[in-house]
């Protein structure tokens, strides 16, 4: 069962102001959540809807549908940053 993955524009533009060096391990990490759209380590959101998980100092904010199988991708910042 493999998810689909929908990132949003304003998620992409967050991704391309990285460093390549992070943006290579960010990457391998969106291709994680395909197979395990909850991993170790993923934290519920309290404030909004969704879910988080951490790539070195970034984070990737994410909502799930379960009914049809796809990741949304929201936010991709500095942990400073993500929540704001």
């Amino acid at each position: 069962m493999a998810y689909k993955i929908n990132i949003k524009p304003s998620a992409l533009k967050n991704l391309d102001s990285l460093p390549d060096k992070e943006v290579k391990k960010i990457s391998i990490r969106l291709m994680q959540l395909k197979d395990d759209p909850r991993p170790i380590g993923v934290q519920k959101l309290s404030a909004q809807e969704g879910y988080r998980i951490r790539s070195g100092n970034y984070r990737i904010i994410y909502e799930i549908n379960d009914e049809s199988e796809t990741v949304f991708i929201f936010r991709i910042k500095h942990r400073k940053e993500a929540y704001k």
